[in-house]
């Protein structure tokens, strides 16, 4: 018995796809974590730092490109 040449091909994009949905799963999953803007960070009791936070505060999202969200 012959394998189908189309289905042989078909498993080769699996093993592709299958990482690729994984990945994009965990960076959707991410995505909503943190506050993303100014606002919401005030919101949630935070300040925006200039690239990083001083020692008692850790990053907890973001509030633009450059600035992020102190806890």
């Amino acid at each position: 018995p012959c394998e189908d040449p189309g289905q042989a091909g078909a498993m080769k994009i699996l093993y592709l796809l299958f990482p690729l949905f994984l990945l994009l799963l965990h960076s959707a999953a991410g995505s909503s974590l943190g506050p993303t803007n100014k606002k919401q960070c005030e919101k949630e009791k935070g300040f925006c730092g200039f690239l990083n936070c001083s020692f008692p505060y850790v990053i907890a999202g973001k509030c633009s490109r450059f600035f992020f969200c102190c806890k």
